[in-house]
């Protein structure tokens, strides 16, 4: 994009407001307008779906009771026609039933009338983040772009995605902290976009799916003939991403043996392919994540600490979806309506029950988590709402799929070491010759596990 294009004004947030109360309707587009936002309205929810087609506002702000097509009625319209338009409710019946059903229908928010212009505002300028994420403004080029596959209201996460496009200015490495399925790598595509380095390439690899024996080839490239196999030159990862950003994806499990050259190259800025002797030189962005405790892992002697320092410039935390639980709505009827397009299904919304269950579920999976469970219901539906009965369905049968690869392993490790004291009555060197392991190994194993054999020991009377 050009420099002319970046430095033009941009466009005020657009705001439709419905209400059938033309004194409201006046007083809301004086306080609005002066606010520095540009204000469309209808007296009708008829008139405001017209108004939505032609007008394409950022912002619904509607009462609830009306004649005719009333608030929640309008709403589910909207979600029809663009769902990632958020809406704020006014009614001067306000009660906390009605505010429930209003926010479990995925409505931004509920203000019971009368209230305060501050209040007013402070609302909008909320809500205007999530189809304009810099406070309200229309932005341009790389500024609106940079966390477009972030979906969020939640004030934890914004604040870290503060603090990820500050750090995404600077070259300092960023270490993304975070559960499984909470995003890692949606926020290091993010921090890439919002840097200088934008335009060059982003090249993420997952240090702990790789086999020991090809992952240093995977990272730092081989050249011909250096092992069987090895046909051509093969450009690495650091290679590959010249000029641009390095995600190192769960780095707590790269091997200790990787973890040296992986440093050496972070102080020399320089890769040594496999079987070559000529170093190439390499500018890259590193940003790394993972879900393990490396602090731990460095008193274990599993992670070096010389290497955490180097990469832990930048600290970002991401929260588990139950620290964001207002992000539910949000983000299940966003998948609902990016799944209901590529499955070719005109499907509208989720019923109230329904997502009442996703609000109160427990979500070990996090954000990915929810995605499969929505994919399933989307799925199976036959009607334009998704049922209760489908989510409850499928949060059952997804319990067990949303282990990640570690905890399936861990999982397994665990069975597996208590299956073998059992069958050796807690000798230890008897169960690590059946793991094919030296005791010193299966003792470490057993220390991970916290297992103590002697528990699996005869008692005798």
């Amino acid at each position: 994009m050009s420099t002319d294009a970046r430095s033009r004004p941009t466009a005020p947030a657009r705001i439709l407001i419905v209400d059938d109360d033309p004194d409201l309707l006046r007083l809301l587009t004086m306080r609005l307008s002066a606010a520095g936002y540009a204000v469309v309205i209808a007296g009708t929810g008829e008139a405001a779906l017209t108004q939505m087609a032609a007008a394409r506002p950022d912002l619904v702000i509607t009462d609830l009771r009306m004649e005719g097509m009333d608030g929640l009625a309008l709403f589910d319209a909207i979600r029809v026609a663009n769902a990632s338009v958020p809406v704020i409710m006014l009614t001067a019946h306000g009660s906390i039933p009605d505010a429930v059903t209003a926010t479990q229908r995925g409505i931004f928010s509920f203000l019971t009338k009368p209230f305060q212009g501050k209040e007013l505002l402070s609302e909008v300028e909320k809500a205007l983040r999530l189809s304009a994420p810099n406070g309200g403004r229309k932005l341009s080029g790389n500024e609106e772009v940079w966390r477009r596959e972030i979906v969020t209201r939640s004030p934890l996460m914004e604040d870290l995605l503060a603090k990820a496009r500050l750090a995404a200015q600077s070259d300092a490495s960023v270490l993304i902290l975070g559960d499984s399925g909470t995003g890692k790598e949606l926020l290091a595509r993010a921090i890439h976009r919002a840097s200088p380095r934008e335009s060059k390439p982003f090249q993420a690899l997952n240090c702990g799916a790789i086999p020991e024996q090809l992952l240093e080839s995977e990272l730092f490239g081989h050249s011909k003939g250096s092992f069987t196999g090895a046909i051509q030159d093969h450009e690495g990862l650091f290679q590959a991403a010249q000029g641009g950003t390095v995600l190192l994806d769960e780095i707590g499990d790269m091997p200790p043996s990787l973890q040296v050259k992986l440093l050496r190259v972070l102080q020399e800025k320089q890769v040594r392919p496999v079987g070559s002797t000529r170093p190439v030189d390499i500018d890259v962005r590193i940003v790394s994540a993972t879900h393990r405790d490396l602090e731990m892992e460095i008193g274990r002697g599993s992670f070096r600490e010389d290497l955490y320092y180097r990469l832990n410039v930048i600290a970002l935390r991401i929260p588990s979806l139950e620290e964001r639980r207002e992000d539910i709505p949000l983000l299940a009827n966003h998948f609902l309506s990016r799944l209901s397009e590529r499955n070719r299904k005109k499907i509208t919304g989720l019923a109230p029950d329904a997502l009442e269950i996703l609000l109160t579920a427990s979500w070990p999976g996090n954000v990915r988590h929810l995605l499969n469970v929505v994919e399933q219901a989307v799925a199976l539906s036959t009607t334009p709402i998704v049922s209760a009965a489908l989510v409850s369905n499928a949060l059952q049968k997804n319990a067990e799929e949303v282990l990640s690869f570690d905890q399936a392993r861990r999982r397994f490790e665990q069975q597996y070491l208590v299956k073998l004291l059992q069958m050796s009555e807690g000798n230890v060197t008897h169960a690590a010759r059946l793991a094919g392991r030296n005791r010193t190994d299966f003792y470490k194993l057993l220390s991970r596990h916290k297992i103590d054999p002697a528990l699996f020991k005869p008692h005798h009377d």
